[in-house]
């Protein structure tokens, strides 16, 4: 029997987004299908029956499932199936993680699994957004105990107006990305990408977009009401003993206070607080069986240990490293640090430390894109690394995880708005960010380095960008907001608020929380105090380099654009490829041909590019009448010969045009495969070119030619001319033939 399906809407800024539960996956926790226009996305949240033993987080995943029958192709490659996740469908992923995570139970172990998929996509509505959302209604309507809902929309801002849930070709012309989550009273999570957005602009957009998700907030609470599962809260509860962490408070609250007070670096502050816990391990842990275990008396030591930095900061204004709320970590920069790399830069930040290095290839090197937007290349590319040395570890490498994929997400979409266009600049960029040492923002460390490496390659850049991380520390409604936070102040505090943009304004801004959501009066402030930080570290960054160098390094690519017609595309490349692979293969040249005409010739000296550029160009060069010629005698025939002017185009010399004197046969004069000098006298509707050697032996201008070409020549008769200027009558034999090819 078929189940009843429940059908749910809200409108959002005039846009219907339906949901509906009941008809699709019965098994799973919750479950439920979000629509806006054509575009669909199906969300599944299940949860564990027992909790996972001996850990002391919350173990959530997220997967967001990209299916290409959504947007009606197959998948490329050899399996015609969906392999390892897109750099997209990563991201969204992240982004639908984020403001689920902070609205779970403190105590809650048991594994938590949200999987999603993309049913139909239009091509107009993007995915992402509406994940959240999906993700949000069916954990709502699951047994999954969960302090939601959550809305969430994106905001663009076109022509000085606020769009909510722009289309793809919207943001495609808009100043600002915003896309924003939360709960009915506060933001959760916030993703933006602007084109240098002022702050004020910012705070509004962030208002606006808070007020928009409240449809999307009520009907989900309606179909908890409605259809919803009871929460389950049978599930044991993870919890810190609380006897036991009197007992480490009492024992340890003081030396605690004395490590932090000599203001440590990042490991010997890690080695003196571990060796307090050990400490704490071995005076309270016996082998009676009533007894703590270790673990437990390690959890019960992190506890007192956050209360303690925290409370020193709320009460005292002391930070762990000994700074003010706003001071930034001293900061040092180097650049042209590869003598082979066509840019790289150092970004140094207290103990965080990023190697950014660029490299411009040619505008074939731009990666192609397949996923379910309509972007299906991208020239502009970051590549952000985390090796597990820069935090003194070991691991095995594997790749790129999701938080790398993120971060350099991140970072590019920072510089992204002042990267010149690719008719100003045809190159094909790739920045690379090697994190070397990490105590603290090595995303906004990457932004600063892809700034110096890319001013050091000469790339013009609109304007140099720097990035900074704000964190929060809040207690009720006391807090204290943090700029430049380190390692201990993410990880102990309540939000990882990320601002990166020029002195003009913001190019990008994330927001990660652990608390129930912000007001806009903390990130009001937040973003004025993030802008003081900012504009610090960009001049520390203009003092080593304060502008693009004029030129680009003698070891990069020089590349040049030329136009040609577009139908004459077919002739550069030639059957199979032959003639541009021969260009190349002569020239040593790079060569691009876009599907416009464009081609873009990248060399690594002057020469070879100007060699391949005639080439180009004497393939696609039009005649033009009155212009001369030197051309290859290709076919004789009794009326005249064909002559080559151009690659595969030739035309007709008439035998009355072939000399000043008489000519009575062609092969008196020239003979195949000669190279002869002629003018185009003429070029009719159909393209047949008309050659004259004797208005080159005579000098004739251009005029001449024409007016001779219309009144005389192989129409009028013979054409030729006697050397004392008598005119001869033509040979009717000959003018009869009509001399066209």
């Amino acid at each position: 029997m078929k189940p009843e399906a429940k059908m749910y809407t809200a409108t959002v800024s005039g846009k219907t987004v339906s949901f509906e539960t009941g008809k699709l996956a019965g098994q799973a926790g919750g479950s439920v299908t979000i629509q806006l226009g054509n575009t669909m996305v199906f969300a599944a949240a299940t949860m564990g029956k027992e909790p996972r033993a001996g850990i002391s987080f919350f173990p959530l995943s997220v997967d967001y499932e990209e299916r290409m029958y959504a947007g009606g192709r197959i998948p490329g490659g050899f399996f015609r199936r969906e392999g390892r996740p897109s750099e997209e469908a990563v991201l969204t992923a992240r982004l639908t993680d984020r403001p689920l995570r902070p609205l779970f139970p403190k105590d809650l172990r048991n594994d938590v699994q949200v999987i999603l998929y993309s049913l139909s996509a239009d091509g107009e509505n993007p995915i992402d957004i509406l994940a959240i959302n999906a993700a949000s209604a069916a954990l709502m309507v699951s047994d999954i105990p969960w302090g939601g809902p959550v809305g969430a929309v994106r905001v663009g801002l076109i022509d000085g107006e606020f769009i909510i849930n722009p289309t793809f070709a919207q943001i495609e012309t808009s100043a600002l990305d915003l896309r924003l989550a939360g709960t009915r009273d506060a933001i959760l999570m916030v993703e933006c990408g602007a084109t240098e957005v002022p702050e004020e602009t910012m705070i509004q957009a962030l208002e606006i977009g808070h007020q928009a998700i409240q449809p999307l907030i009520e009907v989900q609470e309606r179909m908890a009401a409605e259809v919803g599962k009871p929460k389950r809260d049978d599930y044991p509860r993870f919890a810190v003993d609380e006897t036991l962490k009197a007992q480490v408070a009492a024992s340890f609250t003081q030396k605690i206070h004395d490590v932090l007070d000599h203001n440590y670096s990042k490991v010997e502050l890690d080695n003196a607080i571990r060796a307090l816990q050990e400490e704490a391990v071995a005076a309270l842990v016996t082998e009676e069986e009533d007894f703590p275990q270790s673990g437990d008396v390690i959890n019960a030591f992190s506890e007192v240990y956050k209360a303690i930095v925290r409370e020193r900061i709320l009460e005292r204004g002391q930070r762990p490293d000994g700074r003010t709320t706003t001071q930034i970590r001293p900061i040092w920069c180097e650049v042209n640090y590869s003598p082979i790399a066509h840019g790289s830069g150092i970004f140094t930040r207290g103990e965080t430390q990023i190697l950014t290095l660029a490299t411009l290839g040619t505008p074939r090197d731009a990666q192609e894109m397949d996923n379910l937007t309509p972007t299906d290349k991208k020239r502009y590319i970051h590549h952000y690394n985390f090796p597990p040395f820069s935090v003194g570890e070991t691991r095995f490498l594997r790749g790129a995880s999701r938080r790398e994929i993120g971060h350099g997400a991140l970072a590019e979409r920072a510089l992204l708005p002042v990267i010149p266009p690719e008719k100003e600049f045809p190159y094909t960029l790739r920045l690379v960010s090697e994190a070397l040492s990490s105590n603290g923002s090595t995303s906004m460390g990457s932004v600063c380095g892809s700034t110096l490496a890319l001013m050091d390659a000469g790339v013009p850049i609109k304007a140099p960008v720097a990035g900074i991380a704000m964190g929060l520390i809040k207690q009720g409604d006391r807090y204290v907001i943090l700029s430049d936070i380190q390692g201990i102040e993410d990880a102990l505090g309540d939000m990882d608020f990320k601002v990166a943009g020029t002195e003009k304004g913001i190019t990008a801004l994330q927001m990660d929380i652990k608390i129930s959501g912000l007001t806009p009066q903390i990130m009001s402030e937040a973003l004025t105090q993030a802008r003081e930080g900012r504009m610090h570290i960009l001049g520390k960054m203009l003092e080593v380099i304060s502008e693009p160098r004029p030129d680009l390094k003698p070891h990069t690519p020089r590349i040049i654009t030329i136009q040609i017609p577009s139908e004459k595309i077919g002739a550069v490349i030639g059957p199979g490829g032959k003639i541009i692979r021969s260009i190349q293969e002569e020239t040593g040249a790079k060569i691009d041909i876009e599907e416009d005409g464009t081609v873009f010739i990248a060399t690594a000296d002057g020469e070879s590019a100007r060699k391949a550029r005639e080439m180009i160009e004497a393939l696609t060069e039009e005649a033009v009448v009155g212009r001369i010629y030197t051309g290859r005698v290709v076919r004789i025939t009794d009326f005249g010969a064909f002559v080559e002017i151009l690659p595969g185009q030739d035309g007709l010399v008439h035998i009355s045009q072939l000399d000043s004197m008489r000519v009575e046969r062609v092969e008196d004069v020239i003979r195949e495969g000669d190279e002869i000098t002629v003018m185009v006298t003429d070029i009719d509707r159909e393209g047949k070119i008309r050659l004259s050697r004797q208005a080159v032996l005579e000098g004739w201008t251009a005029e001449e030619a024409k007016a001779r070409d219309r009144g005389g020549g192989r129409r009028g008769g013979g054409g030729g001319r006697r050397r004392n200027g008598e005119r001869r009558g033509g040979d009717s034999r000959r003018r009869g033939r009509g001399g066209r090819r």
